[in-house]
């Protein structure tokens, strides 16, 4: 039973994810023309099988794995509360909220990043021992970035929507 839980959890899932995202991605982006379905599933093939090649890669998917569970789960709850409450959302989500989601998304999407790959051990030895509070500091030091980057984008659609 051991083999089937390893093959399962270190080969299959990894494998399938990989497959699935990158097969999206290009339907949707049709990077190789309309109608390319038998192209896009071989290049989705070609990538998850070198991904299950290669166990530092197929690592980090493993143990982001349940990182993306936990947070689908989250916004999962949230547009089901947040339904509840507002009503129907038929036509999507207001404009300001879908910001405010991609930012939190974005912002999780980071930090898991950052604990599954250790880049963050690494970044905080780059700085010297900052103590207890160098989690709350990254924190807000990303929060703080994705504020200046609001703002830009933003006064970059307003100038373009007054030169219109």
């Amino acid at each position: 039973m051991v083999f089937a839980e390893t093959f399962l959890t270190t080969m299959l899932l990894p494998f399938l994810l990989v497959f699935v995202v990158i097969f999206a991605i290009l339907e949707k982006s049709k990077v190789f023309g309309n109608d390319k379905h038998q192209i896009n599933s071989l290049v989705s093939l070609l990538i998850g099988l070198i991904l299950i090649t290669f166990p530092g890669p197929r690592d980090i998917i493993i143990e982001f794995m349940p990182w993306l569970a936990v947070g689908v789960a989250a916004l999962l709850l949230f547009m089901i509360l947040f339904g509840f409450v507002y009503g129907d959302l038929s036509n999507g989500l207001p404009g300001k909220l879908k910001t405010g989601i991609g930012i939190l998304v974005g912002i999780f999407v980071i930090g898991v990043i950052l604990s599954v790959t250790s880049l963050y051990d690494k970044m905080s030895s780059w700085f010297g021992n900052i103590g207890e509070s160098s989690f709350l500091n990254f924190f807000f030091l990303i929060i703080v970035i994705g504020l200046i980057v609001w703002v830009i984008l933003s006064s970059k659609r307003q100038n373009n929507n007054n030169t219109t």
